[in-house]
Parts: C-alpha cells; sequence; structure tokens
C-alpha cells in the first residue's frame, strides 16, 4: 500500500492523524546554522558502531549513534545498553533551541549519523519503559534528506512519508509512541550524510 506524502508551504505545521501528534517545523535552523552544526558534529561527536540482535542473528547496524545525557543515565533498546557521553556545546545550543519551542524537558539525545542510502532505521517505536508513558521525541534533521515514514499499527489506510529538511525539527507527541510504528528506509538514490539528533527524557 501506497504511502501519502505530507507536504506544507507554511514553515510549520501538524498533520492531521489519529492516536497521536506530530509537529514539524521545516526552517528551524537557516541553511547556515544547520550547515555550521553539520559540519561539528561530525568531527566532534564520538560515533560507534553497535552490533544488534534481531530474530536471533547478530549484525552491524547500519548507522553510527552516539548517547548524550545531562543526567549520565544509560538507554536500552533493540539489546543493546548504551552508555552517555556528556553533553557538548552544541547539543546544549540545540536543546535550548528545541525548548524554546517546546515545554518538554529532555535530559537525553541519541545521535545517529546516516552515512549513505544503505544506512537505515527499521520499523519501530521509541517506547522503552524508561521513556515513560506517552514519551515526546523531538528530532533534528542536518545534512541529507531522508523520509521518515510511519504507519499505524491498527489502521492499515494510516500511512505516511515525510521528506525532512537540513535543519529542520519533528515533534512525536501524545500517543504517538503506543499507536504508531516509524522507520527511516534504505534508498538506492546518492544521498549525502545524514545527522538525526532524537531528544528525549529518560526516566
Amino acid at each position: 500500500m501506497a504511502l501519502i506524502e505530507l507536504t506544507s508551504e507554511e514553515d510549520s505545521f501538524s498533520p492531521t492523524i489519529p492516536d497521536g501528534t506530530l509537529y514539524y517545523y521545516q526552517d528551524f535552523f537557516s541553511v547556515r546554522e544547520a550547515d555550521e552544526l553539520f559540519t561539528q558534529l561530525l568531527d566532534t561527536i564520538p560515533w560507534q558502531h553497535d552490533k544488534i540482535t534481531l530474530y536471533g542473528k547478530t549484525y552491524d547496524q547500519p548507522r553510527l549513534t552516539s548517547l548524550h545525557s545531562l543526567e549520565n543515565k544509560p538507554y536500552t533498546y533493540s539489546n543493546i545498553r548504551m552508555h552517555p557521553h556528556p553533553f557538548t556545546s552544541e547539543l546544549t545550543e540545540i536543546l535550548n533551541q528545541i525548548h524554546s519551542k517546546n515545554t518538554n524537558r529532555y535530559n537525553s539525545v541519541l545521535l545517529n549519523l546516516y552515512r549513505n542510502g544503505k544506512d537505515s532505521n527499521g520499523w519501530h517505536a521509541d517506547n522503552e519503559p524508561e521513556l515513560g508513558k506517552n514519551p515526546s521525541i523531538a528530532s533534528i534533521s542536518l545534512g541529507g534528506e531522508r523520509y521518515f515514514q510511519f504507519k499505524h499499527r491498527t489502521k492499515p489506510n494510516e500511512r505516511y512519508k515525510l521528506r525532512l529538511k537540513h535543519g529542520s525539527l519533528l515533534i512525536m507527541a501524545g500517543k504517538f509512541q503506543h499507536h504508531w510504528l516509524h522507520q527511516i528506509p534504505k534508498t538506492a538514490q546518492d544521498v549525502d550524510k545524514r545527522i538525526n539528533l532524537t531528544f528525549r527524557k529518560l526516566n
């Protein structure tokens, strides 16, 4: 079944979807700001390449990651337990900008580096116990544009995709993590490196 592409000429919009809330800010950072942040993060973040085990098979995770926390809280997902690094000045700057738009107070960020179109993140929900009930996730995209795809768990006609711009902010809130799955699929297109920062509050 084809996915419906969400677009808008407005700088920010909130698509009407059942059982969850999305907010999208297409130009959260200017191109110059986004370029500078991308270069700084690419060069200074301690990227790691973990192995992931799914359905009894272990393989290299198809992206690089790094966890940072204000409160030294570890995070576990897909049988990977990550121990955090401190926030850098760039991460603190980004967090402060997000807090200017959002009443949620995040204390951690999981960064993903997609090196090319073969790197991906399969269907999942950010619903780990340490995120609590109805977690809010703030997702910053820097670098190459990729599609964020999401589908409802029980309503097969509710399937969408949203092209995440360089410098954009996407907030997933309400009951989104309970009722929806999301992914960044592989692509055969020639795409630039992409850094995704997912801010969250770990309890």
